[in-house]
């Protein structure tokens, strides 16, 4: 053959390579699921995409498959551009194997996630697999373990997104729980690591795989999925907009981008949306959008864990990450999950350099027996170790109340804040002037003639002595009390300021937080 002739026969075999079996297309797409490769043409920039190792094929013999060799192996690996900048992905191609693992699969996810480590660039998983390729046995459980040995090597260096399109069970959930993010499609997307069958077998219970493990259940309460979307259109859209907010790696800083919304925009609506009364609720989203760059933010973990929120903004065209009380749900306390979805967001800021801003309404952790035999208090702490740890700018602002061991761990001054700022309506204290007043003051209630007066004289006595809004400012605990109309405009300001800042930390290998 000449080599014109070769060529030839190359675009025959790419062209039979990227159409596919048209049966297998028409099931996928039967099924409501795109193809690998609709779905890599929706995350990437048009035309950006590099296929690397397109031509792969398996190389094991036995149980059928020595006459079953399809180029690519069932996944598609390669990288391209997310709004320019440079994106690696890997797709499993269910048509092919079902998009199980096998040997030459999982070499070529090695590959494109030890490209993607070395050029310092996301990597994005689009998940659709029947897990381990039965029949290549061990080698294909080896598979995985170096794909596992690779998200650990990556973790904190450069992000890694994990987007569910289809089913996975087993080993391969492990993959997507080593990474910074999560995404799901509800209906067509499960994660589990036994499915309902070897449920019914070993516990007797009847369950369908989107009630054992489909996207609401892990967006809402186990807490794998950070997102969760009703269509894999949306979702991987909106996996770009996330890339969008975060660097390319830990050395680089996040993406900042010209801003319409004035710096010095007075937010005098939040004079009116945070009630003066401290027990009655109001919805911290509101707050956030108003003080944010045009109202936009994405919220990580929205329906988990729901007394916390945390999000993604821009302040001033800067990426800055935000951890809120959310006093709508449970009055804003912290609990274990709250605790956990805090202390991971907490974890992901530093480690990529993103400014932490901390909006504090915290009336303390949740009583209780579940709590306290659930570990509430190792569960506390890695929130407290993740604010101690952070060496990103940190700014907290107290909106109303702060009490006790949570007004600690919401990154008071005390355990490193740069900054610390408060509305004059707030009320910082070991905790709520009733309980105080019933504790420091028993004996002098129980004892006068009508307790219940002299409790309501000393409960007033306690919040002005103790509970004022500038004690701890008095105290220095507060760098300033401020208006809170002056929210964006000091905030802005503020980063603006620690945006240069170095903390030196301690020479060692890694510390050991509470687990």
């Amino acid at each position: 053959m000449t080599m014109a002739e070769r060529v030839v026969e190359l675009v025959r075999i790419r062209q039979d390579v990227l159409t596919g079996v048209a049966a297998a297309t028409e099931a996928q797409h039967a099924k409501g699921k795109l193809t690998a490769r609709e779905r890599i043409a929706l995350l990437l920039d048009e035309g950006s995409f590099r296929e690397v190792e397109q031509l792969r094929r398996h190389r094991a013999t036995g149980f059928g498959l020595e006459t079953k060799k399809p180029y690519t192996d069932g996944v598609i690996t390669g990288w391209g551009t997310v709004e320019g900048r440079t994106v690696f992905v890997y797709a499993h191609d269910f048509r092919i194997f079902g998009g199980a693992l096998g040997e030459a699969h999982a070499t070529k996810i090695h590959k494109i996630m030890d490209m993607a480590i070395a050029a310092g660039a996301p990597i994005v998983s689009l998940n659709d697999g029947a897990g381990a390729r039965i029949q290549e046995g061990v080698s294909a459980l080896a598979g995985y373990g170096g794909i596992f040995q690779r998200n650990t090597k990556a973790s904190g260096v450069i992000p890694q997104i994990s987007v569910m399109l289809g089913p996975c069970a087993g080993g391969a959930a492990y993959s997507p729980a080593l990474t910074d993010f999560v995404f799901m499609v509800r209906g067509t997307s499960q994660m589990f690591i036994t499915g309902p069958d070897v449920v019914r077998a070993v516990t007797g219970e009847e369950i369908t795989q989107n009630g054992l493990g489909g996207a609401d259940v892990h967006a809402e309460t186990s807490g794998v999925a950070h997102f969760a979307y009703d269509d894999e259109e949306t979702c991987i859209s909106e996996v770009r907009y996330l890339i969008s907010m975060l660097p390319s790696n830990n050395r680089a800083t996040p993406p900042s981008v010209p801003c319409a919304d004035p710096d010095d925009r007075a937010c005098d609506r939040l004079l009116d949306l945070v009630p003066l009364d401290g027990n009655r609720p109001y919805d911290m989203r509101e707050v956030i959008a108003e003080i944010v760059d045009d109202g936009e933010h994405m919220e990580v973990h929205e329906r988990w864990a729901t007394s916390v929120i945390t999000t993604l903004a821009r302040l001033g065209g800067q990426v800055v990450g935000i951890v809120a009380s959310q006093p709508q749900s449970l009055a804003g306390v912290l609990d274990i999950h709250a605790s956990e979805k805090a202390a991971r967001f907490v974890q992901l800021c530093d480690a990529f350099s993103i400014p932490l801003v901390t909006l504090v309404d915290v009336p303390g952790f949740l009583p209780g027996v579940d709590q306290e035999h659930g570990g509430i208090i190792r569960h506390g702490a890695k929130l407290l170790y993740a604010y101690c740890n952070a060496t990103v700018p940190r700014i907290s602002l107290i909106l109303r109340k702060a009490y006790g061991g949570a007004y600690i761990v919401m990154d008071s001054q005390s355990i490193g804040a740069d900054l610390t700022y408060a509305w004059p309506a707030n009320e910082i204290a070991v905790m709520g002037a009733e309980g105080a007043a019933n504790v420091v003051f028993r004996r002098q209630i129980a004892q006068a003639q009508d307790p219940e007066a002299t409790r309501r004289q000393l409960v007033k006595e306690y919040k002005t002595e103790l509970m004022h809004p500038y004690y701890a400012a008095e105290r220095g605990l507060v760098d300033d009390v401020i208006d809170p109309a002056d929210t964006r405009s000091v905030l802005i300001a503020s980063l603006a300021m620690l945006r240069t800042k170095h903390a030196a930390t301690p020479a060692r290998k890694h510390g050991n937080p509470p687990m």
